[in-house]
């Protein structure tokens, strides 16, 4: 479990394949705090440490699915992603409860400057069953974009709008995402209970 508050924009030493796997090789501040079978969340997908090194990096390894419904297949060495090691739950949740289950990608279709933060509008495709089930936005709701707890502005039936003030822009990897690249969405876990209750109550 997560709450969406980043702790490192980390970056990707190596990238290797292993048939349909792939292993990340991953440098951060906090590498000797880790421990084997550790959970990470990567952009917002929760993947295992599976080895430490001793030049302060360790490894995580994603698998097809993952990698299908995410975009840790389009990163490479030099790259950053996002950290957050597992909630711990003795203190305040700062964002929301975020699973680090990703849902689909997004693209991004436009960034507008705010007079010293961003708005980043993105659009997602995503059939319309699992749109009633939940798998969507809703105005003020909470969304979770590579790993960031985010606020909704301008939610649409297949986009929304994240205003990024300049402190996430600095301390993730915002400060790198571009018109047309992917990122990771996770949609609120609430939602999908509230949506879920709904059709039970309608059978």
């Amino acid at each position: 479990m997560f709450s969406g508050i980043v702790e490192e924009a980390a970056t990707i030493t190596a990238v290797t394949r292993n048939d349909s796997n792939v292993n990340l090789r991953v440098r951060c501040s906090f590498t000797d705090q880790l421990s084997i079978d550790q959970s990470v969340a990567h952009n917002g997908v929760c993947l295992t440490v599976v080895a430490l090194h001793p030049d302060s990096t360790y490894e995580v390894t994603a698998i097809r699915e993952t990698l299908d419904r995410s975009n840790l297949g389009d990163l490479k060495a030099g790259d950053l992603v996002n950290l957050e090691r597992s909630m711990m739950m003795n203190g305040r949740l700062d964002g929301h409860i975020v699973q680090g289950h990703v849902d689909c990608t997004a693209v991004c279709e436009s960034i507008e400057d705010a007079d010293g933060s961003r708005y980043y509008k993105f659009v997602y495709d995503i059939d319309p069953a699992m749109i009633a089930k939940g798998y969507m936005t809703v105005e003020k709701g909470s969304v979770t974009v590579n790993g960031v707890s985010l606020t909704v502005c301008d939610s649409e039936p297949r986009s929304f709008r994240v205003a990024i003030i300049p402190y996430t822009f600095e301390h993730t990897n915002f400060r790198n995402i571009k018109v047309g690249d992917r990122v990771n969405l996770e949609f609120d876990i609430i939602g999908k209970y509230i949506a879920r209750l709904s059709e039970l109550k309608n059978d």
